[in-house]
């Protein structure tokens, strides 16, 4: 099968452009279903809302990875859930078998291959895809889909600053201990090198 057949093929047996298998390609799984989420909300079938995902109606979607996305998701959900469940969905897993098939993805790994990374480019430089199926949901326009699809594991932000401020006080003594100038493990605490503390 010559490259322009691989290329039909990958675009035709996804379904319309292909833009599934170009997504797989330029960021596995994930990259797969962030791009049927975009898909089921521009169609009315999922609402996205302060990072939860929610059927509407009675849209039934022709893909198959839409509707393990929907399966995923039979009422209110976690974006986060939603998308683990459905990455690990059958219609993924048959998905990367036919880009294996084709060449265009290794099997152990699921990395593009030299193939598939033509390919991709091909259709960068033919500009024929949305941008967010090569670049993510950082591509999409502001919103509450790129909002939900890149803050489904961010915490609230007072926790986030709390946290923060507990890693850096956690680096500081490392690195002082590290350095033996600090306190060591006093109190039980994990200290690098044992107990050679020397304090100032």
């Amino acid at each position: 099968m010559t490259q322009s057949e691989d290329r039909a093929e990958a675009r035709d047996g996804e379904g319309g452009p292909g833009h599934f298998a170009h997504a797989f390609l330029a960021g596995g799984r994930r990259r797969v279903v962030e791009c049927a989420v975009v898909s089921l909300v521009e169609q009315g079938a999922l609402s996205l809302r302060a990072a939860r995902l929610r059927p509407m109606g009675d849209v039934r979607p022709g893909h198959a990875i839409e509707q393990a996305v929907l399966a995923a998701c039979p009422r209110s959900r976690r974006v986060r859930d939603v998308l683990d469940a459905a990455a690990r969905s059958q219609a993924v897993d048959d998905l990367a078998r036919r880009l294996a098939d084709l060449g265009l993805l290794s099997r152990r790994r699921q990395r593009p291959t030299r193939a598939g990374r033509r390919l991709l480019a091909a259709a960068a430089a033919e500009e024929s895809l949305p941008p967010y199926v090569r670049h993510g949901p950082a591509a999409l326009a502001p919103g509450p889909v790129r909002q939900g699809l890149l803050g489904g594991d961010t915490v609230p932000d007072g926790l986030g600053r709390a946290l923060r401020r507990m890693g850096k006080a956690l680096d500081d003594d490392h690195g002082r201990d590290a350095d033996g100038t600090g306190e060591g493990a006093s109190g039980g605490g994990f200290g690098c090198g044992g107990s050679s503390g020397g304090g100032d």
